[in-house]
């Protein structure tokens, strides 16, 4: 364990002037306050006492150590006006009874038998692509994860609906820089054009996702996905019930954004990527062309696609989807030198320690070769956690990884992507971090297309 330094606070002028520097460009103002303060540094967002810690030892003790002394923070608990209490947003003992539900669903077994799908459904986007095109391929991204969560957790083909649903959820993502807002409970009942707008895009889900809980009960058939096993799926543990239409409807909304939009933008960062670094590039085609020689990948390809599994892991250090992880202490914890009182906030960010020169040498280079098993085994564990840690681990990591390898290598054998020139690439960061303006790349043939020669 390192040393940890005592708690710096942080000066501000106006009572409002630290959270409005926050909202204005909150990668930068946090990034500032690490190199100014250190790694833990006490604020004021108006009567609220917040506190950024920057410090793997400090994250480990907010998600692991003294987790049962925290819980969410406003963000996810503002979030609950569309997710309700999904496994995202709830807590406590109903928190841990879904996730007993939920979680069979993600054992290694089953979350393998998602392999194929995700193949077939990036080669079927792979052979619409043609030389040359011109593409968003933050939204080609979008639709293509949304598909595979449709298909391989809830049984169903969002084929059709997913521009449809994907700009639902977008809309509803924009609100979130609103509910941050002091005083936005009171903002959510004015008759404003942004609550009517959010009102009809939760109308809309929940009609899709009522819809389709309606179809499956009506159905009464398991066909071995998430949605069969909820519908069936009994607490042993606790009272035997069953899940009621609107857990379900928490649940599903929550899975279809969550197992969505992460891996989708962490795909299009990864494209971006690669488009600005040849060598890596290079090297990630000549792995896919060497393992696959000209087949889909399987499950089974996976350890041998170790290159192909650094460039996501780098991908998601230097734009981690889930940029900010938000913590309300419940009663007073001491973690070490730092002493958290109970009512305040804790503030982690996987973006800000994922860019520290004391656990990634040239932080802001894409090197994927950082991810060598010596460098990892080298750094703390928790200099690095896109995807959270301790009981609120996203469930979903291990598919995550899986979508992620088996995406690129599928797409990655046929195609090679450059981002349009003069095309500006600015950072967004909602309730994960996207492009601002999208990404409109090219996309193009390779030239040794050994993808060509599937049976």
């Amino acid at each position: 364990m390192t040393a940890r330094p005592e708690v710096q606070r942080a000066r501000s002028i106006l009572p409002f002037s630290t959270f409005l520097a926050f909202r204005k460009n909150p990668l930068e103002f946090l990034s500032a306050t690490a190199e100014k303060y250190g790694d833990a540094v006490e604020m004021r967002f108006g009567p609220q006492r917040v506190f950024f810690l920057n410090h793997p030892d400090l994250v480990r003790d907010v998600l692991v150590t003294y987790d049962p002394l925290f819980m969410k923070g406003r963000g996810l608990e503002r979030a609950k006006r569309l997710l309700g209490e999904g496994l995202l947003t709830s807590e406590g003992e109903f928190h841990r009874r879904q996730r007993r539900l939920m979680q069979p669903a993600f054992h290694r077994q089953r979350i393998q038998s998602y392999g194929a799908v995700m193949t077939e459904h990036a080669d079927r986007l792979r052979q619409r692509w043609t030389d040359g095109d011109v593409l968003a391929i933050d939204q080609e991204m979008m639709r293509l994860t949304l598909s595979i969560v449709a298909k391989t957790l809830f049984g169903t083909d969002w084929a059709n609906q997913a521009d449809e649903i994907g700009q639902a959820l977008s809309t509803a993502m924009q609100q979130w820089r609103r509910m941050m807002l002091p005083f936005a409970e009171y903002l959510e009942k004015l008759p404003l054009p942004s609550n009517r707008r959010f009102a009809r895009t939760r109308q809309k889900l929940d009609s899709i996702v009522y819809s389709l809980i309606e179809e499956r009960r009506r159905e009464g058939k398991d066909r071995g996905d998430l949605l069969s096993m909820l519908l069936e799926a009994q607490d042993v543990e606790g009272d035997g019930s069953r899940m009621s239409d609107l857990q379900l409807r928490d649940e599903l909304l929550t899975l279809a954004l969550a197992g969505h939009e992460t891996t989708s933008n962490a795909l299009t960062w990864t494209w971006y990527l690669l488009s600005q670094s040849p060598e890596a590039e290079s090297r990630f085609h000549a792995e896919i062309d060497t393992v696959l020689r000209g087949r889909l990948p399987t499950i089974d390809d996976i350890p041998k696609l170790t290159y192909t599994e650094n460039v996501f892991a780098e991908s998601m250090r230097l734009y981690p989807p889930a940029w900010i992880i938000g913590r309300r202490a419940l009663k007073d914890c001491q973690l070490s030198t730092c002493r958290i009182p109970a009512g305040s906030f804790v503030l982690l960010s996987p973006f800000v320690m994922h860019r520290d020169s004391r656990f990634f040498a040239n932080p802001l280079q894409f090197d994927p070769d950082r991810w060598s098993p010596e460098l990892k085994a080298s750094r703390p564990k928790f200099s690095y956690f896109p995807f959270g840690g301790g009981s609120r681990q996203c469930i979903g990591e291990a598919f995550a990884w899986m979508e992620g390898v088996l995406l690129l290598a599928t797409l990655g054998a046929r195609w090679h992507m450059r981002l349009v020139p003069g095309h500006p690439v600015f950072l967004q960061p909602l309730v994960t971090l996207r492009p601002r303006f999208g990404m409109k790349m090219t996309v193009g043939k390779r030239s040794k297309d050994l993808a060509s020669h599937e049976s």
